[in-house]
């Protein structure tokens, strides 16, 4: 069984780490009699399976420094991910992928290259970018129309170096700084521009396995690992959230076993 992942960004190195712990939980559920899943894979040797990432720059993580990105390539060939850089999918069928020249076959092909804008930015009417997003000003409003903010990934800001990420923190205080100059102008005040504060970037690749950057400060491995566990437990709302996370998140570490996921029955097979 051969598994493609297209793109290998946030999402490619996230669905492969899914992939790869899955195998492994798998494997070792066939040996080890008192975990739950045994005996639900019956037909499927996670053993034979392979998962391919392919790139169509030269190397992954490419919103992370040169060191970073050999780190992260690193560990997840550890894990057994074949990756495939430099090479762009022309087409895809339900045999494998073509990247010119080359024949990659797969059954099952995820594409994470690539995200795309809301609609909604579509039918404003306004400037776009190649990924749908609104082109806005430094203070978040839309050029021409004063009245209209947007933030979040469905805005980009051309004169901010580097882009804003589109993530949930850059969301947040792109939220937080529209309201604050709406508050700005209902008191007569001019509205101000708007400056990203980044806090940093985390990357999970698989069990104790991450990358993790802070300015200049960089972690790989269990350090990051352990770094990106902690910011997103920390994140969460409540104390009780928290709690509940961190006790899922060990339960599920020390035992191999997932409190939340579906089997579901194929009904064609099951009427055969």
């Amino acid at each position: 069984m051969r598994v493609v992942i297209v793109g290998c960004g946030f999402g490619g190195l996230f669905a492969a780490r899914a992939l790869c712990d899955a195998s492994f939980e798998i494997t070792v559920l066939d040996r080890v009699n008192h975990h739950t899943l045994k005996g639900e894979f019956r037909r499927y040797d996670p053993r034979n399976a392979r998962v391919v990432l392919v790139e169509g720059i030269d190397r992954v993580l490419s919103a992370y420094p040169p060191d970073l990105s050999e780190r992260a390539r690193l560990q997840l060939e550890r894990l057994g991910v074949t990756l495939w850089l430099g090479k762009r999918v022309i087409g895809i069928d339900a045999d494998g992928v073509d990247l010119g020249g080359e024949r990659l076959a797969a059954k099952t092909v995820i594409w994470c290259a690539g995200v795309a804008a809301s609609p909604l930015g579509a039918s404003l009417g306004v400037p776009l970018d190649r990924t749908k997003r609104v082109i806005v000003e430094a203070d978040l409003t839309v050029p021409g129309h004063p009245e209209i903010q947007v933030v979040g990934d469905l805005a980009i800001l051309p004169m901010h170096s580097p882009p804003v990420p589109g993530v949930a923190p850059a969301a947040k205080q792109m939220g937080r700084h529209a309201a604050r100059n709406l508050l700005a102008e209902l008191a007569g005040k001019k509205p101000s521009p708007f400056r990203y504060r980044d806090y940093g970037q985390l990357a999970t690749i698989g069990r104790s396995k991450a990358v993790a950057m802070f300015g200049r400060v960089h972690l790989s491995g269990w350090l990051a690992w352990v770094t990106w566990l902690t910011a997103h437990i920390y994140f969460l709302i409540g104390f009780r959230n928290r709690l509940v996370v961190l006790i899922d998140w060990a339960w599920s570490y020390w035992t191999f076993d997932r409190s939340a996921r579906i089997v579901a029955r194929n009904d064609r097979a099951a009427g055969s």
